[in-house]
């Protein structure tokens, strides 16, 4: 009997360090990389991507979300829904929650991005690198500034995401294989934390609110569907799996053309929005008075600063914002923005200062700065010796509403 129950414990210990296997990611001995930049995908993500009906060449999607410091890659399935096949923690995010807007503010960027073969650098100074492809065709209708902005390995940022060597290499990796399958063009999204109703409340007073309620309409797209949205720009702003009408194009700083939206999609996203506005007016009085504090950078460092002791210099990881961050009253947040306002007016003022780029605030806030402790790689646009081909008007017009992602 003993015997039986400690096999059976046993049994319970493996299933569970498989299941510890599929939330963490497999170190792996970097020394023994022979190539990097086909180095396949752990054994253990190969049997998930089996057990939930997935090709390994298959289409992916990356969304981001930065106050928790997540990376999550999305994988289709064969029925065309995505799932959820792998999960990282984001070693170095620089900034503040809110958009990039010019260079030099140091900001990671927020939004919905194209990513392509080109945008995959082997070559990276950072182990392996994937241009975030910002500016984007709304960061560029809205004048957003800003170049060479990644996801890569080396665990340091300015204005990048920076994930660890050996994560890197497996999000590489998984975007590679779909790029084998045929996949034009991998979605990546970026926000600045999960848009329940209950976040949206606590950063309801942030300066940036009404750009995260456009992001949320993405979100909320994905949340229905389990599919990338189809992305588009008219002004000045993002709209999704919109149809334009016959003959009309999406002009990113133009009116945007007659749109309609598949009834469907339309009966999904008001049954999906009714429940949310019910949370929504749970969390107002849930959180009446109180609004979330937003950390600097420097706040988010000081949280696991023990994490650098013994590194490299270059080496320089950032806490999350929840880690770092805290609910206050209303008056308290706008009593800490205003100090660190007059802080940053002071700073810029002083004798032999050196003007600095504007931050994104929360209210009135001025993001403290840290300085860049490398440079930011460069994109290697040669990556692929040969162009994606581009789809024809016939092409794009047969290919069905919601395969954005179809093969060439």
């Amino acid at each position: 009997m003993r015997i039986r129950h400690f096999a059976y414990i046993s049994l319970m210990a493996l299933a569970l360090s498989g299941c510890n296997d599929a939330l963490e990611t497999a170190q792996v001995d970097l020394s023994k990389v022979k190539n990097k930049v086909e180095q396949p995908l752990p054994s253990h993500i190969l049997a998930q991507m089996s057990a939930k009906g997935m090709d390994r060449n298959s289409p992916i999607m990356i969304r981001i979300f930065k106050e928790e410091g997540a990376m999550e890659i999305w994988k289709a399935k064969t029925d065309n829904r995505f799932d959820k096949i792998a999960d990282y923690k984001i070693c170095a995010w620089s900034g503040r929650l809110g958009p990039k807007v010019k260079t030099g503010d140091r900001q990671a960027p927020e939004g919905f991005y194209d990513l392509t073969r080109a945008n995959l650098n082997p070559n990276s100074k950072y182990y392996l690198a994937i241009n975030t492809g910002f500016p984007n065709r709304y960061d560029a209708a809205n004048g957003r500034t800003g170049s060479d902005l990644m996801i890569h390995g080396a665990c340091s940022s300015s204005g990048c995401y920076s994930m660890t060597d050996q994560q890197v290499l497996e999000i590489y990796a998984f975007a590679r294989d779909a790029f084998k399958g045929g996949q034009a063009t991998v979605q990546l999204q970026a926000f600045p934390f999960r848009m329940t109703a209950e976040n949206m409340v606590k950063h309801r007073l942030d300066s940036s609110y009404d750009f995260w309620k456009m992001l949320k309409v993405g979100y909320d797209n994905f949340e229905v569907t389990k599919r990338p949205p189809e992305v588009n720009v008219c002004e000045k702003k993002y709209v999704f799996n919109q149809q334009a009408a016959d003959g009309s194009a999406f002009n990113a700083a133009g009116k945007c053309p007659a749109m309609s939206t598949p009834p469907a999609l339309t009966a999904a996203l008001a049954s999906y929005g009714k429940t949310y506005d019910a949370d929504y007016a749970k969390a107002m009085s849930k959180f009446d008075g109180m609004a979330w504090y937003d950390p600097t950078e420097a706040e988010r460092k000081a949280v696991v600063a023990k994490q650098r002791k013994g590194r490299e210099l270059a080496y320089a990881p950032t806490g999350t914002s929840l880690e770092a961050g805290r609910m206050v009253k209303v008056a308290e947040l706008e009593d800490l923005m205003a100090k660190r306002t007059a802080q940053g007016l002071a700073a810029k003022t002083a004798p032999g200062a050196t003007p600095a780029a504007p931050a994104q605030p929360q209210a009135v806030a001025v993001a403290a700065a840290t300085p860049a402790v490398v440079p930011v790689p460069m994109q290697n646009p040669l990556a692929f010796a040969a162009p994606e081909p581009q789809e024809t008007a016939e092409a794009v017009a047969k290919k069905p509403f919601w395969k954005f992602w179809a093969r060439n």
